[in-house]
């Protein structure tokens, strides 16, 4: 298997398994916060890898293991914060920087639930197509070789995708 089949496995099983990888995380973490964060950051950081490994045998435990990591990362990041605000005045001049407001990052994080809902309502071939194109980066040629259809057929699944994922947009808002 090829490390870009191997990618495309881990985000057809996030997908197809995301509501048991959260509850599974949540059952963990004691937190469905928490969980939500880590497996919203989990996406983010597959989306990220170049390659995935062609050796995950078990994609249930590599996502749970990334998600796992990231939640302790989140839950350190959290402690820092507590103990910098417990220190005492800070300079407010000083904490100005280029990284999204918090509620900004809330209604980023927000979006890209919905976007997973909308994509877990999707057929398959034409949400594989769709995340093989604006994921992996692959060509219509490229996911017509991999889904074994036509170009024409990866076009027709990416408008239908992308409609889809449109209109679902525009209902739940």
């Amino acid at each position: 298997m090829t490390d870009q089949n191997s990618k495309i496995r881990l985000f057809r099983f996030y997908l197809d398994h995301w509501h048991g990888l959260r509850r599974s995380l949540a059952g963990r973490l004691g937190s469905q916060d928490l969980a939500d964060e880590a497996m919203q950051e989990t996406w983010i950081r597959l989306e990220g890898l170049k390659t995935a490994p062609s050796s995950v045998n078990n994609p249930r435990g590599y996502l749970l293991s990334i998600a796992g990591n990231i939640a302790i990362d989140l839950i350190r990041r959290e402690k820092r914060h507590s103990d910098r605000a417990a220190i005492g005045d800070i300079d407010i001049d000083t904490l100005m920087d280029d990284v999204p407001s918090a509620e900004e990052v809330m209604l980023a994080r927000e979006e890209l639930k919905q976007l997973v809902r909308a994509l877990l309502k999707l057929k398959d071939k034409p949400r594989r197509a769709l995340l093989m194109n604006r994921c992996l980066g692959m060509g219509h040629r490229e996911i017509a070789l991999a889904l074994g259809v036509s170009e024409s057929m990866v076009a027709k699944y990416m408008a239908q995708a992308l409609r889809h994922c449109r209109d679902y947009l525009h209902h739940t808002q």
